[in-house]
């Protein structure tokens, strides 16, 4: 047993993959204890917030205040003011006047910002252009002004009288010390469809589809490592029964199969165990076949015939003189059916058949609902990449296990 450790984790694929799915193991499971709390509670009002660190205003204006005078507070300052539509109307108001805009760079601030002072007129009526847009740019005008000329901002708040009075004055050079501010967010995944946190729902999301997984491949490997054993060795009647079943489940496709009974459980019933007990239900034929064509090439061994003539049991030989040496083959299979596992599960959470939406998230569900609110046609990435990187990993990590493996065990694989 030792050597044979000794031998898998000499193996470079193996020990790659078997590190990167524990970091990934590791990373569900204390995350949470490090930031506990509802994976799926609604934090932000509005959806897909950018990645980033939130500062609560109304807490920020009773913060004790320090002045710097920055070199570029100011240029900063307007092109926040100025979005990429308003530069490029800028452009366009300069067109219809017929100023000559060549070499202007609507990127440079400065020089778009330099220009406009230059030209802009607010009586002028440029050709073709409606009252309502002459409006906008009046507006833009007004913003662009007020950006450069305002020294400070003045918060009111009703008093005794329900007149307005003045709490605080918030001058272009007060900052705050970010730690000294009561509430603060950090969002390194920003936030989802529904405000929530995308870091928190993703890191609970692998731990629920690991378990999926898990329960999953346990019980596709078991029924397909029982049904091949008896199929195998006893042969006969049995193995001819053993294997029409298993031909009708491998006629059927296994996707459609898990279609058609995920939707006959119904959205109320199909917790994720129940989501994994049918995958599992469905995904053990072909470690049937394999695990079968194992056993055949076992059952006529010699010390399979010694155990035979010495009067043991089916259960005996089965299990000290055939299971031992498809050991490795079962613990391959199982890693496949992990990996499959997860993978059936996202592909069913695409279609809304996987698990119901209000217990758990997991990895096929957080792709259904950035599909399902256009979060790739948004350029809200964070709410659909860190997914599909998580899934490829997960896949790529215990697929590598399994080359490793399979490079220990199979003579003809080895260097």
């Amino acid at each position: 047993m030792k050597n044979t450790l000794r031998q898998v984790f000499h193996s470079p694929k193996f020990v790659i993959g078997f590190g990167l799915f524990m970091i990934i193991l590791l990373t569900s499971i204390i995350y949470p204890l490090i930031n506990p709390g509802d994976p799926l509670l609604m934090i932000g009002l509005g959806s897909f917030k950018k990645p980033g660190t939130y500062v609560s205003l109304y807490d920020a204006v009773g913060t004790d205040t320090s002045t710097f005078k920055l070199p570029d507070a100011d240029a900063k300052r307007l092109g926040q003011v100025l979005t990429d539509e308003d530069r490029v109307s800028m452009v366009n108001w300069f067109s219809a006047m017929d100023i000559d805009i060549s070499g202007l760079d609507i990127s440079d601030t400065d020089q778009l910002l330099s220009m406009w002072k230059e030209h802009y007129d607010e009586a002028a009526k440029p050709a073709g252009m409606t009252k309502a847009q002459r409006n906008y740019y009046k507006r833009l005008n007004n913003a662009i002004l007020s950006a450069n000329t305002a020294e400070a901002l003045t918060v009111t708040a009703p008093g005794e009288s329900g007149e307005p009075e003045e709490r605080a004055t918030i001058k272009t050079t007060d900052y705050v010390e970010v730690g000294d501010v009561a509430n603060i967010i950090t969002l390194p995944l920003g936030t989802d469809n529904f405000g929530r946190d995308v870091l928190k729902e993703l890191v609970s999301a692998i731990g629920t589809s690991l378990k999926i997984g898990f329960i999953a491949g346990c019980i596709a490997t078991f029924i397909g490592l029982l049904l091949g054993l008896l199929s195998g060795y006893v042969g006969g009647l049995v193995d001819d029964i053993v294997m029409f079943i298993t031909n009708i489940f491998t006629v059927i496709p296994s996707f459609v199969l898990l279609i058609l009974i995920n939707y006959s459980i119904g959205q109320e019933n199909r917790g994720a165990t129940v989501v994994a007990v049918v995958i599992g239900l469905t995904s053990w034929t072909w470690t049937t076949r394999s695990v079968r064509s194992q056993v055949i090439s076992l059952r006529n061994r010699d010390h399979v015939n010694l155990s035979k003539l010495s009067g043991h049991s089916l259960l005996r030989i089965v299990l000290t003189d055939i299971l031992p040496y498809i050991a490795s083959y079962v613990v391959m299979a199982f890693i496949l059916q992990i990996s499959s596992a997860i993978l059936s599960e996202a592909q069913l959470s695409l279609l809304g058949l996987g698990p119901k939406t209000t217990e758990v998230p997991t990895l096929g569900l957080m792709m259904n609902w950035a599909m399902l609110y256009s979060a790739h046609l948004g350029g809200y990435w964070w709410a659909y990449f860190p997914v599909i990187s998580i899934i490829a990993l997960i896949s790529f990590s215990l697929n590598l296990m399994n080359t490793g493996l399979d490079q220990v065990f199979n003579p003809t694989l080895r260097d």
